[in-house]
């Protein structure tokens, strides 16, 4: 199983490449959407790593594929700048896969 980041910061790619994560630096929707066909499509990729903007900039096909999909497993992390936290974007992700308040 493979990790696949689709991200809007080169430094953020490259701090992740050196983790041995492939991925992508996109900035448009149609790059992001895209990136996702290309993560669908490898088998072997069981995780996609999208930054928080990229994801609010597809917010409905992210969560489409969240919803109908067993795999890859799409989670957000956050970006240069983001307010919030990672634990809002996990408790969030759990409420929407789940449908329970943790």
């Amino acid at each position: 199983m493979k990790f696949f980041l689709i991200s809007d910061s080169t430094d953020t790619a490259i701090g992740l490449r050196l983790a041995g994560i492939e991925g992508v630096v996109v900035s448009e929707p149609a790059e992001v959407d895209a990136a996702l066909d290309r993560a669908i499509a490898d088998e072997e990729v069981g995780v996609v790593l999208i930054t928080s903007r990229l994801s609010q900039l597809c917010e409905e096909r992210v969560r489409q594929l969240k919803q109908t999909l067993s795999r890859p497993l799409i989670s957000q992390i956050p970006d240069q700048g983001s307010q919030g936290s990672v634990g809002d974007s996990i408790t969030r992700y759990v409420r929407e896969a789940v449908g329970i308040k943790i």
